[in-house]
């Protein structure tokens, strides 16, 4: 497993590392989790709480794990499923997970009682960064999009940032976290299909008023290529710095097996970059929708 991993700076979140001299010390392990809640949040969604111990305690917003799932009836899941993470708690010994009941791997997820046990791999990739001098950032994020913003929340506030968070759903009963952000003293703004206020015209308009009342010293993105453009331009346009956690297929996520490879344009350039080593957490200009 990896010791240290790319783009680590001073104000990452990231706690892993070794300084010169250090013993190696491992920043993911796979290990047997006991599962302690998998609750349905609406009907689509659903809350996942294992307690484990070890690397996993370290993880920080925007990392992932990767999930054994169990096989549901009649289906095989094979590989893995990365997941990001939704919370952890270090003093209670438990990780979170929201996820979307989609495929066969997610299905057989949706099976796990309280005391079965969960292989989970991690903590995996390179997370959000919070720069100390910023007072004020914005987090856009759409579905699942939202579970990876979600520890970013807790960061912020215990660095005393300011966030507004601008939740995107196809109706109201699908917009997730609200209550947890606010519990983190962020402002929330949800948006839907349904009520016509989710197209990256309307949100664009969100977006500018906050910049106007210096409410927005940085983006963070996950869930929406569409809402990634307009924070694109937009970060163009006034100069602001952002973050993208990148939403891919995965099978080893450990960099080797090159499945989740991506192109980025770094200055002008076509980079291929592999989303589970390199990031999933990118610069914002630097992402290709």
């Amino acid at each position: 497993m990896r010791s240290d991993g790319p783009n680590k700076t001073a104000d990452s979140l990231d706690p892993g590392g070794k300084s010169p001299g250090s013993l190696w010390k491992a920043s993911a392990a796979a290990q047997l989790a006991d599962v302690i809640a998998n609750t349905a949040i609406n009907t689509e969604y659903r809350h996942l709480i294992v307690r484990c111990g070890g690397p996993a305690m370290q993880a920080v917003p925007g990392q992932f794990f990767q999930l054994l799932c169990p096989q549901p009836a009649g289906e095989q899941p094979y590989l893995r499923r990365p997941m990001s993470l939704y919370g952890v708690d270090p003093n209670a010994g438990t990780v979170e997970f929201l996820y979307k009941i989609a495929g066969a791997g997610t299905r057989g997820l949706a099976t796990l009682q309280v005391g079965d046990r969960l292989d989970i791999m991690g903590p995996l990739g390179v997370g959000f960064t919070l720069d100390p001098a910023w007072k004020n950032i914005v987090a856009v994020g759409r579905g699942a999009g939202l579970a990876t913003l979600a520890p970013l929340a807790v960061a912020a506030r215990q660095r005393n940032i300011a966030m507004t968070a601008i939740f995107s759903a196809r109706k109201p009963d699908l917009v997730l976290s609200v209550e947890l952000f606010e519990a983190q003293n962020a402002r929330v703004m949800p948006v839907t299909d349904l009520e016509g206020t989710s197209g990256p015209a309307h949100v664009e308009l969100l977006l500018r008023g906050l910049i106007a009342d210096g409410r927005c010293d940085a983006f963070f993105t996950c869930g929406s290529s569409r809402l990634l453009r307009v924070q694109q331009r937009l970060a163009l346009e006034f100069g602001l710095p952002g973050q993208v956690a990148l939403e891919q297929q995965m099978a080893c996520g450990l960099g080797v097996c090159y499945c989740c490879v991506r192109d980025f344009n770094i200055g002008g350039e076509i980079v291929h970059r592999r989303v589970c080593w390199d990031g999933p957490v990118f610069d914002l200009l630097e992402a290709i929708p």
